[in-house]
């Protein structure tokens, strides 16, 4: 018999560590993060009014098999003119009864809510982890992806959805690439001219970077596709514990006359120390946390972005060619990069020229929710 809870964090979390084997690539969040983040009193998500949400969990006798957020973010709805629905957090065993009650009851908590769709994976909004992963499964992810099993597209397929917005991750291998190949003229005069401030992102100037790189992010990124922009609370919920890891010479906010018009978020890869701990922070930890950060050699791009008045100036190139030498000289190895949609040519092309190659293939799922 399957049971379905309701808001029960503990249950929720305990899900992936009953269902995914430790030699899976699945990293678990960490259960700080997890407890806070699906805590509608404290996510400016639901606090500041812009969208509400309910965690599932589904128990076969008594165990922990599967879980899902059903999400309406009715800001994005607003913006974007749509009654949309949104999954996510969704971890199932490979088991169609538990896969069907967990979309089921997401579905139904959305109908009675009148949404005439439901779209996932996202983990809250647009601006988290999105996506279900559908090629790359034996590859891991860095921090910040997604990682889910091959049979969780099956069971959405078996259950009516269909794949749309395809998705790309990726990987540099920073020892094979030149970032000099990144430098055309326009990268050139960015780089000489001294109105432009390269200024890093470190913990005596952290809240104002982070402050920048959130307009910088909601003036660059203000056309994409399902984009609403983060308000400063919602920003500093999802990214204020990133000070913590943050390595001041791999991220950078670029100021022009003193007005901050791009930025590259980069930080340390964390996915190994949290898979090793099992999202949980032991009396081992700041050991653990300590030698991940002697030994560790891969980092993650977040996002980079420009504001839309300095697009077509170079300045993308100019970025990724400092930050580059900067993670060489650092001694990272490996550079992981978040995903592009398969419709963003240019970003595409600014991946592939800095050497990129396809990590995982993801895909959102999509469903009427029409009777």
């Amino acid at each position: 018999m399957i049971e379905i809870l309701r808001n029960d964090r503990r249950r929720a979390f305990a899900v992936s560590a009953e269902i995914y084997p430790r030699e899976s690539a699945y990293v678990p969040p960490m259960w700080s993060d997890f407890d806070r983040i699906l805590d509608p009193a404290r996510n400016p998500l639901v606090t500041e009014g812009h969208g509400r949400f309910e965690l599932f969990t589904a128990l076969r006798d008594g165990r922990p098999l599967g879980r899902i957020v059903a999400t309406i973010h009715d800001a994005s709805n607003a913006r974007h003119g749509m009654r949309r629905a949104q999954f996510g957090y969704f971890d199932c065993a490979d088991d169609p009864e538990v896969a069907t009650a967990l979309l089921g009851a997401a579905e139904e908590w959305a109908r009675e809510r009148g949404m005439t769709e439901i779209v996932g994976n996202f983990n809250l909004t647009a601006m988290q982890q999105i996506g279900m992963v559908t090629e790359g499964f034996e590859r891991a992810p860095y921090t910040d992806m997604i990682w889910s099993p091959p049979h969780l597209p099956l069971v959405l397929e078996a259950n009516g959805y269909a794949r749309t917005f395809p998705m790309t991750t990726f990987e540099i291998a920073l020892g094979e690439i030149d970032p000099a190949r990144l430098l055309g003229p326009k990268q050139h005069a960015v780089l000489a001219d001294l109105d432009y401030s390269w200024l890093p992102i470190d913990r005596s100037h952290f809240a104002q970077r982070l402050e920048d790189s959130r307009l910088i992010l909601n003036d660059g990124f203000d056309a994409n596709p399902m984009f609403v922009p983060p308000t400063a609370g919602e920003y500093r919920f999802q990214a204020g514990d990133m000070m913590w890891v943050i390595d001041k010479r791999i991220s950078t906010v670029i100021q022009f006359r003193g007005e901050p018009v791009g930025a590259i978020i980069a930080i340390p890869d964390l996915n190994p120390l949290v898979k090793a701990v099992g999202g949980r922070i032991g009396p081992s930890f700041p050991l653990r946390f300590i030698w991940h950060r002697w030994t560790n050699k891969r980092a993650v791009i977040v996002y980079q972005s420009v504001c839309r008045a300095f697009h077509d100036r170079g300045i993308n190139g100019a970025m990724l060619y400092k930050v580059s030498r900067a993670l060489k000289a650092a001694g990272y190895t490996t550079l992981g990069g978040t995903w592009i949609a398969d419709i963003n040519g240019p970003s595409l092309r600014q991946a592939e020229k800095a050497g990129a190659k396809p990590l995982h293939k993801l895909h959102l799922f999509a469903k009427s929710l029409a009777r």
